[in-house]
């Protein structure tokens, strides 16, 4: 048996083609673009630059590609927050809703492009008077509220690249990007409302900035009016800067290949990883995949991209996406349990949303919750859904599709990266015909394929996803580590970008994702996905949500243990874990076949929703338990350590 691929088991013959109700309405409804980008995939990138966006400066070269440096629309100057704000406004759509925001508590904003432009001028002035100036680096460690978008694109305003932090790290984690990064001045608030409650941001920046010696200037945002410390001379109340700085600051003409932000990825051993986004080609590609991926018309649909602007997710298609084509959005401050497990619900009905992007985690969190939450709401707005972060598995699709969609519904699962910027392996949803689970085909103007262990391309079966072009979205470098970008991006396969992605792709072209080669068990010499697996689990009608590792193994080198959390109702039995044994043997072959599953109450998880699995392998193996302070809730390691503990003594 080689190893040289990722095996597959799972066949999934479902197929779902668009309607012709919503082909009727659809942007796109044919191949054409699929056939312009193959045969110039250049031409391609340029009119949807010059079409999509508004240039100052015009573009002389579409692409200089030096592997693996890229540069786009060489030449071609524009601001982003021109692009996102004050086009709109000189069109006569300043009126137009930007944002309907929701805070947790209940209370909520309207701000429409007019406003969002008086903002954001006002806090590029802001930033200016604190002797912010083009080419300088500020940090952003923030809630979900309109003031993050606001200082993002002030920033891109003027010129200085933004690095945003996700608002549940630690300050161990803000150490690292602002001193990487070389941040000059930090942009957070007191606390944001997370369950019912604040939670503090300003202390863990008080906390790291004793290791930041760079950081002139903090400002704060009152949103919870906690009680925190201000330092005289370097802290500042964002309110009061506000009162003061005007609303005329014309926009800094940028060149394309400006850094727009850098935002860091964590890595697993190393220092994490600050990603380079430029201005022109990353804003090209979001806005393009925004407007086209989710159908999205802008003078009509309401947009809701379910997730954190303190990841990619949120940078591209709550922030700049969104907004490049001018459409109306919502942005949510809190948790989809607070105070009922019916909020995004709630939100999509009084809203009216057309189009909702969210996580397969939070799906699998939702079938658990059950069905009779979205249930209880009237959820006929939508007409198109998004999945993003990871891959879905085919049963939590089906039941985003019959509950959430009512069936009727197209959804694009998306595969992307923080790297990559952009949507890269997509459904169009009025062209493409879907299957449960597959992220279907590379979108026009993206060269993907899937290799195996010597980097020939596999026709049908199991490998390694790898990107065959440059595309405009895609990251410049490592901040202060072009070496480090070289060898983990570029040197597995000879001219192909790899990040660490396992795929499949099937008798009929479409690709599947396997998760993080990381994640690949190596049982007796078949190389497992642990994704395939989980689905297998998560098809039994008994469970909501599945993790699998690989634990080492004196037999079969490394055994498979599977953790799964019921459905509501369901009982924990060991007769129920043997019998989903059983049925992942039924369903891949016995070679998949869990050695363990333990039924679990909950699995660790990040704030983001994130399976830490490195967890569940020191579980599993009885190690000491790695780092846990990005946990969401850090207790429930020691219940699933003890759920395996009392498992082992049955």
């Amino acid at each position: 048996m080689s190893d040289a691929t990722i095996e597959e088991f799972y066949r999934e013959e479902r197929t779902f083609p668009p309607s012709e109700e919503f082909k009727a309405q659809a942007l796109v409804t044919d191949d054409s673009l699929y056939e312009e980008a193959a045969k110039d995939f250049e031409g391609f990138w340029a009119r949807q630059a010059r079409e999509l966006l508004t240039w100052f400066d015009d573009f002389e070269t579409v692409l200089e590609w030096d592997l693996p440096y890229a540069k786009w629309f060489v030449e071609g100057k524009l601001n982003v927050s021109y692009n996102c704000l004050d086009r709109h406004v000189e069109a006569g759509r300043g009126d137009k809703v930007a944002y309907y925001w929701e805070g947790e508590p209940g209370d909520t904003r309207t701000i429409t492009y007019s406003e969002l432009l008086d903002e954001v001028s006002r806090f590029a002035n802001v930033l200016k008077g604190l002797g912010l100036e083009r080419g300088d680096r500020i940090a952003i460690y923030m809630p979900m509220i309109p003031e993050l978008p606001i200082a993002m694109l002030a920033c891109t305003r003027i010129g200085v690249a933004h690095s945003v932090i996700f608002g549940g790290f630690s300050p161990d984690s803000i150490v690292d990007r602002v001193h990487d990064g070389e941040a000059r001045a930090v942009v957070t608030a007191d606390a944001g409302n997370r369950r019912g409650a604040p939670s503090a941001l300003k202390p863990n920046v008080d906390i790291a900035l004793r290791d930041c010696p760079t950081v002139e200037h903090v400002v704060v945002v009152n949103r919870c009016d906690t009680d925190i410390e201000m330092v005289d001379g370097r802290d500042h109340w964002y309110h009061d800067l506000m009162a003061e700085a005007s609303p005329d600051c014309p926009p800094e003409h940028m060149d394309s290949e400006d850094l727009l932000y850098l935002l860091y990825t964590s890595g697993t051993t190393a220092k994490p990883k600050g990603i380079m986004h430029t201005t022109g080609g990353y804003l090209t590609q979001v806005a393009f995949t925004q407007k086209y991926v989710f159908d999205l018309h802008a003078d009509t649909d309401i947009y809701w991209c379910a997730a954190d602007i303190g990841w990619v997710t949120g940078h591209s298609y709550i922030v700049y996406g969104p907004l490049a084509i001018g459409c109306t959005s919502i942005i949510y401050e809190g948790t989809p349990d607070t105070p009922g497990k019916d909020r995004l619900w709630d939100i999509v009905e009084r809203y009216g949303v057309t189009q909702l992007y969210t996580a397969p985690t939070a799906i699998r969190t939702f079938m658990k919750w059950g069905e009779q939450e979205p249930a209880r709401h009237d959820l006929s707005s939508i007409k198109l859904l998004g999945t993003v972060g990871e891959p879905i598995n085919p049963e939590a699709w089906m039941w985003y599709h019959n509950n959430i969609g009512g069936g009727r519904c197209p959804i694009v699962d998306t595969w992307w990266q923080t790297e990559t910027g952009a949507q890269m392996i997509s459904p169009l949803p009025g062209v493409t015909p879907t299957k449960p689970g597959s992220g279907c085909f590379p979108l026009p103007g993206i060269g993907a394929e899937v290799v195996d262990k010597s980097g020939r391309p596999v026709e049908v079966g199991g490998g390694y996803l790898t990107l065959t072009t440059p595309w405009p979205a895609m990251l410049r470098g490592i901040w202060g580590d072009p070496e480090r970008y070289f060898k983990t991006y570029w040197s597995e396969y000879e001219g192909r970008y790899f990040a660490g992605d396992g795929a499949k792709v099937d008798e009929d072209g479409y690709f599947w994702l396997l998760g993080r080669v990381d994640d690949v068990m190596n049982v007796s010499g078949h190389r497992i996905s642990t994704t395939e697996v989980e689905s297998a689990l998560v098809d039994h009608d008994a469970v909501a949500e599945a993790a699998v590792v690989g634990a080492t193994d004196a037999t079969t080198g490394q055994a498979i243990i599977g953790y799964c959390i019921l459905v509501s109702g369901v009982e924990a039995s060991d007769e129920l874990g043997e019998e989903l044994r059983r049925h992942v043997s039924t369903k891949l072959g016995p070679i998949a076949r869990p050695k363990t599953v333990i039924l679990v109450p909950d699995l660790p998880k990040t704030r983001s929703g994130k399976i830490m699995r490195r967890l569940l392998r020191d579980v599993a193996e009885g190690r000491e338990l790695g780092d846990t302070t990005t946990l969401a809730d850090a207790s429930v390691v020691e219940e699933i350590r003890h759920r395996a503990e009392t498992h082992e003594e049955d």
